[in-house]
């Protein structure tokens, strides 16, 4: 199972830093960074070959792909907002992680305009049949 190899990882990389931390905070840090960055990239490789049961719910569904994919990087950046704004709490930078979730909001709703888009001409197609 997956999970117990990101709990492992995240374990290994917790005790490290705390044990470098009292004689190199510098390389704690860096620890730290490196041991998060690895559990990211191991989630993204486990999330890729989940990629295509989306293609084929869309395929199913008849939703266009693009709106599935834009979606998904929605969520997917969200995710990574929030995992890195948790990186920078922890190494009390919390001025700087405020900025990056406000970042990323704007980012998801930049995103979000072709699906607004989409569900207005949806409605007023609706509108059009009933008039």
């Amino acid at each position: 199972m997956e999970i117990f190899q990101l709990v492992g990882i995240a374990f290994i990389t917790a005790i490290t830093a705390l044990i470098l931390k009292s004689t190199k905070p510098e390389l704690a840090f860096a620890v730290t960074v490196t041991g998060s960055i690895i559990l990211l990239l191991f989630t993204f490789e486990l999330f890729q070959n989940a990629f295509s049961i989306f293609n084929t719910i869309a395929d199913t569904t008849g939703i266009d792909v693009a709106l599935v994919k834009i979606l998904l990087k929605m969520v997917g950046i969200g995710y990574l907002v929030e995992f890195s704004a948790g990186i920078l709490n922890d190494f009390g930078q919390n001025s700087v992680a405020d900025k990056l979730v406000f970042c990323g909001k704007i980012i998801v709703l930049i995103l979000a305009l072709p699906i607004i888009e989409s569900v207005l001409n949806l409605i007023s197609r609706l509108l059009g049949l009933i008039a």
